[in-house]
């Protein structure tokens, strides 16, 4: 994968499995750009809250319903136990232990909690939540626990720094449900292929383009901090991720360093010869670890990640593996190997259903997201500037806020491009400031069938057809989409 032969790329490390070079080159990006997020990609969590929503929703459902089932006494308010017996005080129920890893910017535990609150209308489960964000990178930390919807929930919030393939003093069997995502992703990923009767994997080596090269006077010190993530010292230098070039070269595994050797061998076995795909072992490593904090009869396990358990996509020569946002490495999710070492863990079966279906279900109707809508566009797949792609998604959501109410209270944050010619931008601009606070949060975000049916004459005006976004509404999930894997309880 040498991006551009004629680069005349500059050496800066050696060759080394991928998942090594995307942990190193991932730190990077989060030292450097960890506040920038959302300047190179959005998630389903970062402004949106209906994700959130269906999963405090289907935990409530879940813990009310365990709670029946235990029989333990009738749960009064504050999440107590009532004896039946005047004379014998009320005995505090357990406390449940929610964890999300990956917390991004706060706003799904703030979502959660907030939804969680209006539904248990009792007090018997929200008074008990802690809530435990997880992260290796203190300011992500930081800026999650910022999150201004997250202040009415401080007292029930903790946060943990650690790498999730093992959390360091938190106890086995201390959990009640882990959340994680689009964290799959990014988390360290192989790429393996099968050759006659070898397993061989990618490795990488970066190389600095030309043109950045020549603008670096002191070479040997950038490489060597380069080399040692010394931030500090890199911070004296160009911006250097978007300019990395990488070369890549296949070498036999070493499978003394490389768990699930049996259940990767086996499945490689369903693949054709030379034909790469994901192994995503910091994924493998989530499930194992869940397996040990989760308590025996505890709610499970949620991923949330873009991927594929299709074997003919797995099986594609030419599917895209990863790609790169502002220079971080992301991967697509193997759903059908992560499976199979769930089932070699015995950490429980893995469910796999998409994304749109789980949040659907929750609300009892069918969704959509927004790209999805503006997809079914007559203009979609057509040749436009970005500066026009802006203009339709703007109309678009003003189309949406028509009719959309949302619970909060946000302010949409669209830049409107330098590019845009001028009488286009001042109008833009104009309606960016009219968007109303309980509009779309996002332009990731999710619509009802509902939604949609009341803003239909304004989307018609503006181009679309609601008999295509009708159809869109119902179709089966594309084999590569965001999909929700779930490890229930053994």
């Amino acid at each position: 994968m040498l991006q551009d032969a004629d680069a005349l790329p500059q050496l800066i490390g050696d060759y080394k499995p991928v998942d090594q070079w995307q942990v190193h080159i991932n730190t990077l990006f989060y030292r450097f750009r960890g506040d920038q997020i959302r300047s190179f990609y959005q998630t389903f969590a970062s402004a949106d809250y209906r994700l959130a929503h269906a999963l405090a929703a289907d935990y409530f459902e879940k813990v009310v319903k365990r709670e029946k089932a235990r029989g333990k006494g009738v749960t009064g308010q504050g999440g107590k136990v009532e004896s039946g017996s005047t004379d014998t005080p009320s005995i505090p129920l357990p406390p449940l232990t929610v964890m999300e890893l990956g917390p991004g910017n706060g706003n799904l535990a703030a979502c959660f909690l907030s939804h969680l609150k209006v539904l248990d209308k009792e007090g018997t489960i929200y008074p008990r939540i802690r809530y435990v964000l997880v992260d290796w990178e203190q300011s992500v930390l930081d800026a999650a626990m910022a999150h201004p919807e997250l202040a009415s929930h401080r007292d029930r919030i903790q946060t943990h720094r650690g790498t999730v393939d093992r959390l360091e003093g938190v106890a086995d069997g201390s959990v009640d449900r882990i959340i994680c995502n689009e964290l799959w992703n990014d988390l360290p990923t192989k790429l393996m292929s099968r050759q006659a009767n070898e397993i061989e994997e990618e490795f990488l080596r970066p190389n600095l383009s030309e043109a950045l090269h020549a603008k670096i006077s002191d070479w040997a010190t950038f490489v060597r901090a380069f080399d040692a993530m010394d931030v500090e010292t890199l911070k004296g230098f160009p911006p250097f991720l978007d300019d990395l070039v990488w070369e890549r070269e296949y070498r036999t595994v070493e499978w003394k360093e490389v768990p699930y050797r049996k259940t990767i061998t086996e499945f490689l076995k369903r693949i054709d010869e030379q034909v790469v795909v994901p192994v995503n072992m910091g994924a493998y490593a989530t499930i194992k670890e869940a397996k040990r904090l989760l308590a025996p009869d505890a709610i499970g396990f949620s991923s949330f990640d873009a991927g594929t358990a299709d074997m003919a996509v797995l099986n594609d020569p030419e599917k895209p593996c990863y790609c790169q946002f502002g220079g971080q490495q992301s991967v697509m999710v193997n759903f059908a190997l992560a499976e199979a070492v769930a089932k070699q863990l015995e950490a429980g079966p893995m469910v796999l259903e998409s994304q749109r279906e789980f949040v659907g279900r929750s609300l009892g109707t069918n969704v959509l997201t927004l790209m999805d809508l503006m997809a079914t566009h007559p203009s979609a797949g057509t040749r436009m500037a970005p500066w026009e792609q802006d203009r339709l998604m703007l109309k678009t959501l003003q189309a949406l806020n028509e009719t959309y109410r949302s619970p909060y209270a946000r302010h949409l944050d669209f830049p409107i491009s330098l590019e845009m010619p001028p009488e286009e931008r001042e109008t833009l601009q104009a309606l960016v400031r009219s968007l109303k606070p309980t509009g779309i949060p996002d332009t990731v975000a999710y619509l009802t069938e509902e939604e949609l049916m009341l803003a239909s004459k304004d989307l018609e005006d503006i181009g679309y057809d609601p008999q295509s976004f009708m159809i869109a509404l119902t179709a089966p999930p594309s084999p590569v989409d965001y999909f929700h894997a779930f490890v229930g309880a053994r």
